[in-house]
């Protein structure tokens, strides 16, 4: 018997607990809602400019100017090039970095002037999602079910969803927190062994799969929040990091949060203030529910550092106790520092895929849509190109070859010695690389040009 994947027909139904509530809330398409709003921002006199990667923050005397882009390319070592000579700055006043998840200007505006020091490392899951269209019979419009635990083990936070929406749709995924230890642990196959429990399997029955994707998301909550405010550039969104861990949901605290931004971007730059730094939209969020709803979630994902079990214990007793009022904070940890050693862990391996049920990699990058030139320069870069052998290979057992939901990192042998292939042209954006490495190897820049998946009613 394998541990990992006992009492595969055993479901627990627990209740819903208050923080986990959506009522009233709409299933949606968040890229069709994307859509919807690009064109209102356009009617309003917004330009919009699709297919142009943001790759380099503009500084100048400890002020952040603007943007450029990277139509120029990017060399080996991460530096511009004059490849295409296309690249263009864009000036600010103000500067809004909203990419989401780990983007990579945040990442280095936070690096740069130092936005963590007084604030817990930023912890992060890697969710899987997957569309399919069920026979209409089956549909049940509206439908929302969530489960935890089976496949991981107790010592690994994650667990997946189940929505029916639209016509005959049915959107399913799974997140794995990656503060996980094991470096065998593959989030791609413990996604794909999860439609295989009778609980999950039921809802697929009869379908087919029409759309996959991956992205990486903040988990880290208040504790986890930078500074977000330099002179010259603000944090909005899960750029920051406000995403609502137990309702598995950020939409809607990082639009409140562009719109608290807004506001006060709308005060400093129509007065004859001529501050640099837009002071007020921190302290206008700290005043805002978005803080309190934060604040009230706080402890729920650390507490699963112990385990499930205690998790669990934790979350029930915030939720219908003290209802988010304890008086202490627990602390979070960065995710590339819990891999252990691959003599130290138990190898997990993973049934083949039956393409019923679950799929591999490359058929489900396929249906990403994903594209990048193929005469581009690499956009993931080793800071350190001996590392991927000399220690992730050699003491992890070369982990990003498992935990890219992708298939973009492989070892192959040449001269009887391993040598780490990355296959760019697959990576759908996720970030996991950026975050889960163990020694920060690797770095995530903007590949030229705009390429990347093409999302289609994700």
């Amino acid at each position: 018997a394998d541990p990992y994947f006992d009492n595969i027909d055993l479901s627990i139904p627990l209740p819903t607990p208050p923080l986990m509530h959506n009522k009233d809330n709409y299933i949606i398409s968040l890229g069709e809602l994307t859509k919807w709003l690009a064109g209102q921002a356009e009617s309003l006199g917004v330009e919009i400019f699709a297919g142009f990667p943001a790759s380099e923050l503009l500084q100048r005397d400890g002020i952040v100017i603007g943007v450029a882009t990277n139509d120029a390319g990017i060399d080996k070592h991460g530096q511009a090039t004059d490849r295409f000579m296309a690249g263009v700055e864009i000036h600010a006043r103000q500067t809004v970095l909203a990419e989401g998840c780990h983007g990579s200007l945040s990442k280095k505006l936070i690096a740069d002037y130092n936005l963590r020091q007084h604030c817990d490392p930023q912890s992060y899951g890697l969710g899987i999602k997957e569309i399919w269209e069920i026979p209409a019979e089956q549909h049940k419009k509206g439908f929302v079910a969530h489960s935890i635990g089976w496949p991981l083990t107790q010592e690994t936070y994650g667990g997946g969803w189940i929505y029916h929406y639209g016509t005959n749709l049915v959107s399913i995924g799974f997140v794995v927190g990656l503060d996980y230890s094991n470096p065998t642990l593959s989030p791609f196959e413990e996604m794909q062994r999860w439609k295989t429990h009778p609980a999950i399997a039921a809802h697929l029955r009869g379908g087919r799969r029409i759309s996959y994707g991956a992205r990486a998301l903040v988990e880290g909550g208040i504790q986890s929040l930078p500074n977000l405010t330099v002179n010259g550039a603000l944090l909005i969104g899960d750029a920051a990091g406000f995403l609502n861990v137990p309702k598995i949901k950020g939409n809607h605290t990082a639009m409140q949060s562009g719109i608290i931004a807004a506001d006060a971007l709308a005060d400093l730059l129509l007065s004859d203030n001529s501050e640099i730094r837009c002071i007020n939209y921190a302290k206008n969020l700290r005043d805002s529910w978005v803080w309190r709803e934060l604040h009230q979630v706080r402890n729920i994902r650390p507490g699963f550092h112990k385990g499930l079990l205690f998790g669990l214990c934790n979350a029930a007793l915030e939720a219908y106790l003290f209802k988010g009022r304890m008086p202490w904070t627990l602390k979070q940890h960065a995710d590339h520092l819990q891999l252990k050693p691959l003599k130290m862990v138990k190898p997990i391996h993973y049934p083949k895929p039956d393409g019923i049920l679950s799929f591999d990699r490359l058929s489900s990058v396929y249906l990403s849509n994903t594209n990048h030139a193929e005469d581009q320069p690499c956009h993931l870069v080793l800071r350190d190109p001996a590392k991927a052998i000399s220690i992730n290979h050699t003491r992890f057992g070369s982990p990003e070859t498992r935990y890219c939901p992708a298939g973009v990192y492989e070892i192959v042998t040449e001269n009887g010695k391993p040598r780490l292939q990355i296959n760019a042209q697959n990576c759908v954006h996720c970030k996991t690389c950026d975050i889960k490495d163990p020694t920060q190897n690797i770095n995530w820049l903007p590949p030229e040009g705009g390429g990347g998946p093409n999302y289609t009613g994700m």
